[in-house]
């Protein structure tokens, strides 16, 4: 990247100017951090403080947000000296009032938000909104400029601040990393993304450690082990550490700004990483001292250290004192603004780190070169009559979308060592897999510039996914479907973020975060049970209905359609389980397009209704599997009982299958029943467990006659088939079903069920000497 590494005068040889405007910035936002935690009146103290200033509840976390203060005012200057393009995550997790307050300092809060004006009245207002209802959180959320990180979860702030850095050529990304979240799995695996991180193509990070000594009520690790060992270990993750310690205000803005300038330096010459290790107290500057107990420097500023301001007079008399101490009448106009020494430091326009568009990735967004999806399409002149690896097949198009965006540099793939796995290698002929670490001979597909992102670290690629979308790019995460649970925290929370944006005039909507899940449950067959989980999907559909998606696309056609939508969608999260082994292809990409389109519907070639009368029974699937054995059954049921009426219907949008009060994909009650009858007997086979298709359908007036057959977590190393066998998923047992759920075949075909029944049987002997499945299951395919 290229850093202008000039300077107005030597690294850190702070002006006396320089460092009463840095201390008088500094000084207004612990101030303005405190009065957001207790004022709802009087915010420049024109008057003595009384109990009806104070709000009612007293939320928000003060301990940290002195050292996010000295920061946001370090980096403040270091932007205006150098001209940087630069992007803050701040990792600390309740430091909202903090970035606020320098936020509506710098002037880009009241450009976002006009109503709230840097003056005294609009002071108040950021004051009595903080952690009020109708306000905002006590976090760094969406709602606040410059911010594309939730700080409400700890552990992800260093891999989102290298996914923001990933193809930003000339972006510093600074990261503020509490030590209390330094001690998360996600933020320890984290320190491994300097290795992939391109000089050439990429922005730079800059990881600042904040030891402020304590959780919430416990000291931290990294802040208790001897500097030495802790500085051993950030060397062995690749980083040349800075440290930065002490109390005095004066000495620690000197050696921040002289850390920080050389930090830059080394960043410029393209060195080894720099990183800064800032020790100073927890909740510095408040009380030292409160009802005969130590607070400032101790776990008891980690909140709201003067906790009964309203009732007790000294409680009272303290936060005065404290407010005072920052000398407002210094750092205010009796209007209530800043006065010119305090905003001296800070930058202009977009490089105000609050304005710049980077933490609006919206703003910046590209739609992708996707191209035209009959170039990829498999020939389908007969259902069923062809197979293919439905994730190869999509491979192809994306190497496609990877060759057409690489001047741009806007799309990557991310996934734990799955590429080739998932069968998605034909993206290898575009681009490699970054890497900046040492390579052997033996290595293959490692690529310096590579666009494929991999690492054994799900809560890594997420992050660094979320990262790069948030900031104005696209993206694909493939992994095996059992262990995309790895994520169900890091999803809620992107989630949480893309449902608060919608509301949120001012942010442009973000390219959706999309995920394959392959290498799926019932194809986990050699892997065992530790392999067969599909409960990722239940996992998010209990989220936000505007935000999510779920896809089954059956075969290579629909992957193909539901992937071109997905990879143009904005601000969701879509989640497609597709299989990659051979599948039989059942859609042409005209039919492909149109099914994807209604995301369920009658597959007329498939069933006997032909028209003239109401079906017997539906034989409905969701997922490539049960599609196979729902048309396999559907074939049985032909032979057997050929004057039964069967219809099939296929689910792609698992969503369809919702009200459409409660979903923006979900079907009326008429167009329901329409497609499954409200009073036939339904068999669905689901690719998942089962009970979430009945909670999604379970307001349908057919909910009663629903049976639904799927993964009833019975798994082990063994069979394809028998996975289906020993889960009831099978098509023997789906005909069993519809004889035992379609008034009068009980006793009429009792022999069919019978001869179901005892197929099932030779299976299980068959297996346990052969080792594979029945050569009529193996061998299957569609002859209607």
């Amino acid at each position: 990247m290229s850093v202008d590494p000039r300077h107005p005068h030597p690294p850190g040889a702070l002006t006396d100017e320089e460092l009463t405007s840095l201390d008088a910035h500094w000084r207004a936002a612990n101030y303005l951090a405190v009065g957001q935690i207790y004022l709802m009146a009087n915010p420049l103290l024109t008057e003595p403080l009384r109990p009806e200033h104070i709000k009612p509840r007293l939320l928000g976390h003060w301990g940290t947000s002195p050292g996010l203060n000295l920061v946001h005012t370090h980096l403040n200057r270091v932007i205006k000296a150098r001209d940087l393009d630069a992007l803050c995550l701040w990792g600390p997790g309740h430091g909202g009032p903090a970035v606020l307050a320098n936020s509506w300092l710098e002037g880009s809060y009241s450009e976002t938000y006009p109503d709230i004006a840097r003056d005294a009245q609009g002071m108040a207002r950021l004051f009595g909104q903080f952690s009020f209802p109708g306000g905002v959180p006590s976090h760094v959320a969406p709602e606040t400029p410059g911010s594309i990180h939730e700080g409400g979860e700890l552990g992800y702030s260093l891999s989102h601040a290298y996914g923001a850095a990933l193809d930003n050529p000339g972006l510093v990304v600074a990261c503020v990393i509490g030590d209390g979240e330094a001690e998360t799995g996600p933020l320890a695996a984290s320190w491994h993304s300097n290795k992939f991180l391109d000089p050439e193509h990429d922005g730079a990070v800059l990881p600042i450690l904040h030891l402020n000594g304590y959780k919430i009520a416990g000291p931290t690790v990294l802040a208790r082990i001897p500097e030495d060992e802790l500085d051993a270990l950030l060397r062995g993750y690749g980083h040349d550490p800075l440290h930065v310690t002490g109390d005095d205000p004066a000495t620690v803005h000197r050696a921040m700004a002289h850390a920080l300038d050389t930090a830059l330096d080394r960043i410029a010459e393209h060195g080894r990483p720099p990183m800064i290790v800032l020790r100073t107290p927890k909740g510095w500057t408040g009380p030292a001292e409160v009802d005969g107990l130590p607070v400032e420097g101790t776990w008891r500023a980690h909140q709201v250290p003067l906790a009964a301001v309203r009732d007790n007079p000294d409680h009272l008399r303290q936060l005065e004192q404290w407010l005072r101490s920052y000398r407002p009448e210094d750092l205010f106009d009796d209007d209530g603004s800043p006065k010119p020494h305090v905003l001296a430091c800070v930058p202009e326009g977009r490089r105000r780190l609050g304005a710049t568009p980077h933490a609006n990735g919206g703003l910046l967004l590209r739609s992708l070169p996707l191209p035209p999806l009959e170039r990829f399409a498999v020939p389908v002149d007969k259902p069923g009559a062809t197979l293919h690896e439905p994730t190869r097949v999509l491979g192809e198009l994306l190497e496609n979308v990877m060759r057409a965006t690489a001047d741009r540099r806007d799309f990557r793939i991310v996934g734990p060592d799955e590429t080739e796995s998932n069968r998605l290698q034909a993206v290898y002929a575009a681009t490699g897999k970054a890497w900046q670490a040492g390579t052997l001979d033996v290595d293959e597909h490692l690529d310096r510039h590579g666009r494929v992102m991999e690492i054994l670290s799900e809560h890594t690629c997420q992050g660094w996914l979320e990262g790069y979308l948030l900031t104005g790019r696209h993206g694909l995460f493939s992994c095996y479907e059992a262990f995309a649970h790895i994520v169900d925290s890091m999803v809620n929370q992107h989630i949480k973020w893309l449902r608060v944006t919608r509301r949120l005039p001012w942010r442009a909507p973000i390219a959706s975060l999309n995920y394959l899940l392959t290498s799926h449950v019932w194809r986990q067959d050699h892997n065992g049970f530790s392999h067969q989980d599909p409960g990722f999907v239940d996992h998010v559909l209990n989220k936000s209905p505007e935000v999510v998606r779920v896809y089954f696309p059956p075969d290579a056609n629909t992957l193909l359609s539901v992937a071109d939508h997905a990879l143009r969608s904005r601000d969701h999260v879509n989640v497609i389980v597709a299989g990659k082994q051979p599948c039989h292809d059942w859609l042409s990409m005209e039919q492909a397009e149109a099914h994807c389109a209604r995301g369920a519907g009658i597959w007329e070639w498939a069933g006997t209704e032909n028209g003239d009368r109401e079906p017997d029974v539906v034989l409905a699937a969701a997922g490539d599997i049960p599609t196979q054995e729902v048309l396999a059954a559907a074939q049985l049921l032909r032979r057997h009982l050929p004057r039964l009426a069967v219809r099939v219907v296929n689910v792609i949008d698992i969503a369809r299958l919702m009200p459409g009060d409660e979903h923006p994909h979900g079907m009326s009650d008429f167009a329901y029943d329409g497609l499954f009858t409200a009073d036939r007997p339904v068999i669905f086979a689901y690719h998942g467990y089962p009970w979430l298709i009945h909670r999604l359908a379970y307001r349908r007036a057919g909910h009663p006659r629903l049976h639904v057959r799927g993964y009833k977590e019975i798994g082990t190393t063994t069979t394809p088939f028998d996975m289906l066998v020993r889960n009831d998923l099978d098509r023997y047992r789906l005909v069993m079903d519809v004889i035992d759920r379609v008034p009068g075949l009980a006793v009429r075909a009792a022999a069919v069920r019978q001869s179901m029944e005892d197929v099932r049987l030779r299976h299980h002997a068959w297996i346990r000497e052969h080792g594979t499945d029945l050569p009529e299951v193996a061998d299957w395919t569609w002859d209607g």
